[in-house]
């Protein structure tokens, strides 16, 4: 099946089913270029929440599909590959999270939007890497159990604690595979090639791969930073679908991935044959208990409230 016909018959479904695409600034390009909004995790969040479709086919991994699933409980959330999962959302679970609130009981939990349901179901408010320092900073404790992501939240802890010393940070050992593999020499090596390039990375990353970066963002950032810059060149530390999508929006300027081996194969799974038999078939449709869902909407609506 040609890719051109394939284009035409998904725009045909989307028509029928007044359905929307969402993508993740991660997808195959493919699967960008169909979408009807591409960003990161809050644009995806804020754009799901404020959609008038029926019908949302999330092009992403789970725990995306699942926040638009609670966040528009009228409304059906198709995955068109059920099996993209979340490598760092798997590294908590909700036993493992409640221990840590019973040994830190004046804590506040704050968990970032990688992680399941069930997790959010069982913290205080949700972050993205877009809004982390905002989320942690609206909080009036003086400890703060941030899961899953260490990386984030060491980057957000020491932005915090540049202004409140007394906030402490207690951080999950979890991480995201793909930006853990970015290192200092990759920036490094990449600024040898391209000596006059802005150098931005994600919060994901390391801290000493961070120490080498000008600028760090979520890939919403990265995109904001990129068009308004007056720099012409970028070397991009995070997974290499956002080059893609960095290029495409800033024709007159050139971006480099800081390492070709920066590859999420969960969210490469999305192709567009899945997301045509996804509104086909209406299949992969995802559902989160009623109990679950209620207490998590919490902590994503307390979220989507300082934004």
């Amino acid at each position: 099946m040609a890719a051109e016909s394939l284009t035409d018959k998904i725009h045909k479904l989307k028509k029928e089913r007044n359905a929307v695409i969402l993508a993740h600034n991660y997808q195959l390009p493919e699967v960008q270029d169909i979408a009807d909004y591409t960003g990161d995790s809050l644009g995806l969040s804020i754009e799901a929440s404020k959609t008038r479709a029926d019908l949302i086919v999330f092009c992403g991994v789970h725990f995306m599909a699942e926040t638009a699933a609670i966040i528009c409980p009228e409304k059906t959330v198709l995955m068109p590959d059920i099996k993209a999962g979340c490598p760092m959302a798997d590294m908590i679970t909700v036993p493992q999270l409640q221990s840590l609130k019973l040994k830190n009981q004046s804590a506040k939990v704050v968990c970032y939007i990688n992680s399941s349901a069930a997790i959010k179901a069982k913290s205080d408010i949700c972050c993205t890497s877009a809004n982390s320092i905002e989320v942690c900073r609206s909080l009036d404790c003086n400890e703060i159990i941030f899961v899953p992501d260490k990386y984030l939240g060491m980057y957000t802890e020491k932005k915090i604690k540049d202004n409140n010393k007394d906030k402490k940070f207690i951080l999950w050992n979890g991480y995201c595979p793909t930006h853990a593999k970015i290192l200092p020499e990759h920036i490094r090596e990449a600024k040898k090639k391209h000596p006059g390039a802005m150098v931005m990375v994600h919060p994901e990353c390391r801290p000493e791969t961070i120490a080498e970066a000008d600028r760090v963002f979520s890939t919403g950032g990265m995109w904001t930073f990129a068009k308004e810059s007056t720099a012409k060149e970028f070397i991009v530390g995070t997974e290499i679908g956002m080059v893609y999508r960095l290029q495409k929006d800033n024709p007159e300027k050139k971006f480099y991935p800081a390492t070709e081996i920066a590859v999420c194969p969960n969210m490469k799974k999305t192709t567009l044959e899945k997301v045509l038999w996804s509104l086909e078939d209406l299949k992969e449709k995802i559902v989160v208990d009623q109990k679950t869902a209620e207490a998590a909407r919490l902590t994503i609506t307390r979220m989507l409230g300082l934004s």
